[in-house]
């Protein structure tokens, strides 16, 4: 059975990592899409239209896939050792599992918006929602790997840290951007 818990375990890290992936991709792209606007029209349609099937591609043949064997492969993982679900840490990464779940739908909506030409998204607003997903996957990560290891107050100290330092980056980065 180890082996093929470790195996399935392996092919959950795989997935997670590809949804990670076009998760963090697909919001640069809403972001270049919507940084379009500012070009001349004929650029504009061109850009555009190529950001929309390059969203489509990553969306439907990289993101939703990853996201959908990740949950499989994560689902069968606790299938094969139930014990796991007796510790909090396992709670917890659960959670964020589920919010991550939300922030995929979020960006589900995001993305049909823009498919169809609509929305009022700004590339700053993008910037930061870009963000989140490096919250989500710092909280996994240490979650299931320091398990019960490192108390309450430290990793929401941490968790935070990360917050504002990615939030800080972001407002330098717009002062560089605008020089």
């Amino acid at each position: 059975m180890s082996d093929s818990y470790n195996i399935i375990k392996s092919l959950h890290i795989i997935f997670m990592v590809s949804w990670f992936a076009g998760l963090f991709y697909i919001v640069r792209l809403f972001i270049y899409y919507v940084e379009a606007d500012k070009k001349e029209s004929e650029e504009q349609l061109i850009l555009q239209n190529q950001y929309k099937i390059m969203q489509k591609r990553l969306w439907y043949i990289i993101a939703c896939p990853a996201m959908v064997l990740t949950v499989v492969f994560g689902t069968w993982m606790l299938v094969l050792k139930p014990e796991l679900l007796a510790f909090g840490y396992m709670h917890i990464k659960l959670s964020f599992a589920g919010l991550l779940l939300i922030y995929h739908l979020i960006c589900h909506k995001v993305f049909s918006n823009l498919q169809k030409g609509i929305g009022n998204y700004t590339s700053g607003k993008l910037r930061i929602w870009n963000e989140v997903a490096t919250l989500f996957l710092v909280a996994i990560v240490f979650i299931i790997e320091l398990k019960d290891t490192i108390n309450w107050i430290y990793g929401v100290v941490g968790f935070f840290s990360v917050a504002i330092l990615l939030m800080l980056g972001i407002k330098m980065y717009k002062k560089y951007r605008s020089k």
